[in-house]
């Protein structure tokens, strides 16, 4: 259709004269109202933003000679981190003489990984980058489940408190009505003083 007739047509139907695809051989156009059409379009990309989640990475660095302690404190957090939905990256730092001995690393490494593998999975193998290994370990939740999972015990764990301290309460209120507490029996002024010295 010849582009005039088009325009006319979309002034009598008040609407908008869209070009669809500029490209095409002859270029196709839709008649719509363009306002709309903006509108609609803003309100799908506000709510794929509001939908979509941002994968947040957390590093834990270590050494190859880690304390066990130290190595159960890492862990730790290693854990928290899963258990929120965070991908995490392990990186070992190698100083001196340590770097001709990547073994221990790697070893460490796989360590770690079978620690926490009701948590987490082995996303990216080891790897040797210059002084330092690398491992990436991936949540087995999503982070949307892993926060419903996260405020469903910190809810439980609130009644629980609750509860303790409701029954804490009653056990104060029972013996409260049983009985007065034995009152402090008051000492004279002669019995503190030494039976020797003269008043």
């Amino acid at each position: 259709m010849p582009t005039d007739q088009a325009l006319k047509l979309a002034q009598e139907a008040d609407l908008d004269l869209v070009e669809i695809a500029p490209q095409g051989k002859p270029p196709v156009c839709k008649l719509m109202d363009y306002g709309k059409f903006k509108y609609e379009n803003a309100q799908k990309a506000r709510e794929a933003r509001r939908n979509q989640t941002n994968v947040i990475i957390k590093e834990m660095k270590l050494r190859p000679k880690i304390d066990a302690h130290d190595y159960e404190t890492k862990k730790g957090h290693v854990v928290r981190f899963l258990r929120a939905g965070d991908k995490v990256k392990i990186t070992i730092m190698f100083r001196g003489r340590e770097q001709h001995r990547p073994e221990l690393g790697f070893r460490l490494l796989q360590k770690l990984a079978e620690d926490v593998t009701e948590l987490g999975f082995v996303e990216s193998s080891p790897k040797q980058d210059g002084r330092n290994m690398i491992m990436v370990l991936g949540p087995h939740k999503k982070k949307a489940d892993a926060k419903v999972d996260l405020k469903a015990e910190k809810d439980a764990k609130a009644a629980e408190r609750a509860a303790l301290v409701a029954d804490e309460q009653a056990e104060r209120d029972a013996a409260h009505a049983a009985g007065p507490v034995a009152q402090k029996k008051e000492r004279g002024r002669s019995e503190n003083l030494d039976p020797e010295i003269e008043a």
